[in-house]
């Protein structure tokens, strides 16, 4: 039992965080005009980078190599990327939407990870962060973008947070199927909040744009 959580929730959630954010690299890819294998390749990087940057921190063979699962659902998510986009544009927003579900699934079960290794509540934290942003760090960077996680948008805070509400409930004994949930669904409610009503990160005063003159 990892965590003392259902072994399967856990597993069910990487392989849907996987999905989702493989979706999120395949539609920024189709986006930036990307051909079938350059889809492919961004789906892998955001589905996986963030876990193997996980489990090299960790000290452990990265999951993605262990199990071909990984493997096999970020193909389908590049592919279902390339085919249906118009489909997932009907969705609002569709690529915020599926990174703000990968955000919240791997940030859960990447602090979930690290507590099962026995790492302390903190590194537990900023690992489950880690896990939710590498592979958009990577992604931003492919695409040649300022990364969202220096951005003023809130998108490593959700992380965080996420983390931060699986990794108290793990300490306070919580071992319900709820409490994962209860986490990655506070991660993405935050994520799309801040996406919905531009709640930004404050930025050095000095860069600040002026503030336009009355009337």
């Amino acid at each position: 039992m990892i965590l003392g959580f259902d072994p399967t929730l856990i597993l069910d959630l990487n392989l849907a965080g996987t999905f989702v954010f493989g979706l999120s690299g395949g539609l920024a890819g189709v986006r930036a005009r990307l051909d079938l294998l350059g889809v492919i390749v961004l789906a892998f990087v955001v589905a996986l980078a963030g876990g193997i940057i996980r489990d090299l921190m960790i000290g452990i063979p990265p999951a993605t190599f262990r199990d071909g699962r990984y493997l096999a659902v970020a193909a389908v998510a590049g592919i279902v990327s390339f085919t249906a986009r118009p489909v997932l544009d009907r969705v609002d927003r569709a690529l915020t939407f599926f990174d703000a579900i990968g955000l919240g699934l791997f940030c859960v079960t990447g602090a979930s990870a690290a507590l099962a290794h026995h790492l302390g509540a903190v590194q537990s934290i900023i690992l489950g962060a880690i896990t939710g942003v590498g592979g958009g760090v990577v992604r931003d960077l492919l695409l040649r973008q300022i990364p969202n996680i220096l951005r003023t948008d809130l998108y490593a805070v959700p992380a965080l947070l996420g983390a931060t509400v699986l990794v108290v409930t793990h300490q306070a004994g919580g071992r319900s199927a709820l409490f994962p949930l209860l986490a990655a669904g506070a991660c993405i409610a935050v994520r799309l909040i801040g996406v919905r009503y531009g709640i930004k990160l404050p930025i050095a005063p000095s860069e600040r744009k002026a503030e336009p003159p009355p009337g």
